[in-house]
């Protein structure tokens, strides 16, 4: 009786849960009926003058249904995109690359300052300059960060190579109040300045997205007048703020470099490591400065020692959600990054509580997808750069071949739960065997082998078994 209340009790909290923290589930009548998918790329580039953003068509039936957009950035050494809001939070994955990034709070501390000593190394002696800004954070590949909604942000590239930021926006989030799109506002430079590239397929109409790179900053609606009292500065200095002669694009480039002021990455990532053990991101968070300023935006997923699923000779399962990034719980939002060797299996699984927006990051994979009528409506290779979404609840299954695959995936909760079917863990193995073999028409010895044949929980390598029965009859 204890055990039957227990888990009455656990899924009353989840679906108490999943109630409270966005209206999701509440889609348009259709929007989810999807009889087919397909891998999707890019269809828009937006060139600017120190790199590219590309965008996924919005329209798709596929990021409708999971009420999400991406994007992704592609910024040169020493390249800046502009500072910015959004009215969705954001989740970015570092594909490629290293850099800093800045998050601004109004009411916030200016916690980072400069000392007049080091001004006067720099600028010469006798100068009294000094700088104070809002916290400043480092990334680098494999980093998952966390951008909240509204909150004004810019990134920079301070690496030799090509940055890559793949950028999930969740428009169906509870904080978005102005529709189903996400809408980016500058607030410096003329990112209309940018120039458009049609890549493949057409957005139908007009597109909000779209217009987000290719139109002035929130300065621009202003009166000039209006913006120099604002500020306390002359008419020429409110026109610079408008940025309407600025012909760079939404990604400039800084040639000297970009001189902030900013601890080394090892000292930085410490110091927050040790504010999380001193439980500042637990339940005794009570503020904005608690929840906001000071909370952990960034973790690494590609360390294979964070690995939460190791199988040696098959690969690697890492998540990272509000438990690991407790951000992530105001978010709604999570992520995992998955590694397989050549010839291995994801099981076969299902998330009961989020949809999932794969982004392949290197090598391919057969990806199969199957909905409530046990049809597929996925069979196919998905390839590097390519994304697919799995809508919640449908089934799923990733096999690697020749060149194994990497991929990233973005949850639309923040604790995603995986139910596989097949494994230690999985659903079958949860069944008594008598029920197995009543519910296939097989043997008991059959329905034990099929129970317990796998002793490994999400990932395995092919036995090859499946790949010889298929050459036996195709002979």
């Amino acid at each position: 009786m204890a055990s039957s209340w227990l888990s009455f009790s656990l899924s009353f909290l989840l679906v108490l849960h999943g109630t409270f923290a966005q209206q999701r589930y509440q889609q348009q009548q259709g929007e989810c009926q999807l009889n087919r998918l397909s891998p999707q790329e890019p269809t828009v580039r937006i060139q600017a003058e120190a790199g590219v953003t590309e965008l996924w068509d919005p329209n798709n039936q596929q990021f409708q249904c999971a009420g999400v957009s991406l994007i992704r950035h592609v910024i040169q050494s020493r390249g800046m995109l502009l500072p910015s809001y959004v009215n969705t939070p954001l989740l970015a994955y570092v594909e490629r690359g290293q850099g800093f990034y800045g998050i601004m709070q109004s009411g916030c501390p200016e916690t980072f300052q400069s000392s007049q000593q080091m001004q006067q190394g720099e600028r010469g002696a006798g100068s009294r300059f000094q700088d104070r800004h809002q916290r400043i954070g480092q990334f680098r590949q494999g980093d998952i960060i966390a951008f909240p909604a509204g909150a004004a942000h810019w990134v920079y590239n301070e690496g030799n190579e090509e940055l890559v930021l793949v950028v999930l926006e969740d428009s169906s989030n509870n904080a978005n109040q102005l529709g189903r799109t996400s809408r980016r506002f500058f607030i410096a430079g003329n990112p209309q300045q940018g120039q458009q590239q049609q890549q493949q397929g057409q957005y139908g109409g007009r597109s909000l997205r779209r217009e987000q790179f290719q139109s002035g900053n929130v300065f621009s609606g202003f009166d000039v007048q209006v913006l120099a009292e604002a500020f306390g500065v002359d008419q020429e200095t409110a026109r610079r703020l408008q940025g309407q002669e600025d012909q760079r694009g939404h990604i400039v480039n800084i040639q000297q470099g970009l001189r902030v002021v900013r601890p080394p990455f090892s000292q930085e990532q410490e110091e927050r490591e040790e504010r999380q053990e001193q439980g500042q991101y637990g339940p005794r968070m009570n503020g904005i400065e608690e929840i906001i300023c000071s909370a952990k935006v960034r973790q690494n997923i590609d360390d294979p020692s964070r690995a939460d699923i190791y199988t040696p000779h098959a690969g690697r399962f890492t998540t990272v959600n509000s438990l690991t990034l407790p951000i992530l719980s105001f978010l709604r939002l999570s992520a995992a990054r998955g590694v397989l060797y050549r010839d291995s299996i994801m099981a076969p699984h299902w998330v009961t509580n989020a949809h999932k927006v794969i982004y392949i990051t290197r090598g391919e994979s057969r990806i199969q997808i199957v909905d409530h009528r046990g049809q597929a409506v996925l069979d196919d290779r998905v390839r590097q750069g390519q994304v697919v979404v799995v809508p919640q609840n449908y089934a799923v299954v990733k096999h690697a071949e020749t060149e194994g695959c990497e991929w990233v995936e973005f949850n639309t909760n923040d604790n995603a739960m995986i139910n596989t079917l097949s494994g230690r863990t999985s659903a079958i193995r949860g069944l008594p065997v008598d029920v197995i073999a009543n519910s296939y028409q097989i043997s008991r010895d059959e329905a034990r082998r099929l129970k317990f044949n796998r002793e490994e929980t999400l990932i395995f390598r092919s036995s090859g078994r499946a790949r010889s029965s298929e050459r036996v009859a195709a002979a």
